[in-house]
């Protein structure tokens, strides 16, 4: 388990079900349980499969679907090809109503590794994972699919947020760190995880629950798998002082990618950052690193009364720093205004092609400066697929470093 050391530590969550809950979280169409009716998994596969021959003309569908048909009576699941999960896995990127970037869904890059099902393997792999998406700063779109659910046999899990998380350790005076991983900081720690230098940036260790085991285990991420940018600020020169730094790779983990009825409830997504999901949510927000304050000091801003728009001017400082500390690095990175446009390109492209897109205002527009993009002045619907990525309930918690929930889990 060389650079993968894993636990031993006593702590046991309570063991998941089997198959997708239902309903999912977000109120998107349920999911189709392993231990559902046939008729459930029969229907969503052969909509999944009709999808699939008519976008990529491939003729009648009959035949696979009635050898899927045949598949799901002998064994209560069906295996998709190659071509139908990297089709599902892109479809589903096509379809996620929180997500501005989808313009490149079809640049997608699959890993099929769903013959990956212990928790050591699935790290390795994570972590192989962020190198192939990091290539050295030109982020590429990249998805790594582990093993499904099937009847009786639970897939993987992986408990992080994210592949990449920095610590929140608890202290007398507060948080030190990310406060939103303060749970499953502490779980590491109790799990066996000896922690990191105590800075506000330490990188947790994966917790990543295998194929049939009761409890996760935690794997240090090695160095050259995690690219972190230093950020500096074009004019102040004080700003290096700070401290402040951020991953380079936004892989999501714990969100199931449901297709055609199979969850795979570990596939590790990546597209790359828009900088103000760095600059005006994770180093901004109160909740989180709340840095506006610390900077306007900085500053020299007038924080007496919010009239001043004091962290509206820490706001742009601070953003500005993400933008020229990523492009100084020569790491990819967007910004809202051009990821807007972009995103009014896709509506275009795809209403040219008949198909429906769904949206979430408040994701879709930026968090800040949202007049000034042209998502703002648009009206949205929520369109939901069964093909997508999704919470599960229990992800949630395991993300926040608690035990499943016996309601969620009895399901």
């Amino acid at each position: 388990m060389r650079n993968f050391p894993l636990s031993n530590g006593h702590w046991k969550p309570v063991a998941d079900a089997g198959g997708c809950p239902q309903p999912w979280a977000d109120g998107s169409p349920a999911p189709v349980r392993q231990d559902s009716p046939p008729y459930e998994l029969l229907r969503a596969a052969a909509e999944f499969l009709t999808l699939h021959h008519t976008e990529e003309r491939l003729g009648d569908p009959a035949r696979r679907i009635a050898a899927t048909h045949a598949e799901i009576a002998e064994t209560g699941t069906y295996r998709h090809t190659t071509e139908e999960l990297a089709f599902g896995a892109r479809v589903a990127w096509r379809n996620a109503n929180r997500c501005i970037g989808r313009l490149y869904w079809r640049s997608l890059r699959v890993r099929d590794l769903r013959h990956l099902r212990a928790a050591e393997d699935v790290a390795e792999a994570s972590a192989e994972h962020l190198r192939e998406a990091t290539r050295d700063g030109r982020i590429r779109a990249l998805i790594t699919v582990f093993a499904p659910d099937e009847p009786g046999r639970p897939g993987p899990r992986i408990w992080n947020e994210q592949l990449v998380r920095y610590a929140g350790y608890t202290r007398p005076g507060g948080v030190t760190g990310d406060p939103r991983n303060a749970g499953l900081t502490a779980l590491a720690l109790r799990l066996g995880w000896p922690g990191g230098p105590g800075t506000p940036f330490d990188v947790l260790p994966l917790m990543v629950q295998g194929a049939g085991e009761d409890r996760p285990g935690w794997f240090d991420l090695p160095e050259d798998a995690v690219l972190q940018v230093d950020l500096t600020h074009p004019e102040y020169t004080w700003w290096r002082g700070l401290g402040l730094r951020w991953h380079a790779v936004p892989a999501l983990a714990n969100m199931c990618l449901e297709i055609g009825g199979i969850c795979y409830p570990a596939a590790p997504f990546n597209g790359w950052y828009m900088g103000t999901e760095i600059g005006a949510r994770n180093l901004a927000d109160t909740d989180r690193y709340d840095l506006l304050p610390r900077i306007a000091e900085r500053l020299g801003l007038d924080t007496r009364t919010d009239r001043t728009l004091w962290k509206d001017r820490a706001l742009v400082e601070l953003n500005r720093a993400v933008l020229h500390s990523f492009d100084r690095a020569g790491v990819t990175v967007t910004d809202h205004h051009t990821e807007s446009r972009r995103f009014i390109d896709h509506l275009d492209r795809e209403e040219r092609k008949g198909r429906r897109v769904g949206a979430d205002w408040s994701w879709i527009v930026p968090p800040m400066s949202g007049s000034a993009t042209p998502v703002f002045h648009r009206t949205y619907e929520t369109v939901e697929h069964r093909t997508g990525y999704v919470h599960h309930p229990e992800a949630l918690a395991r993300a926040r470093g608690e035990t499943v929930p016996a309601s969620i889990a009895a399901r």
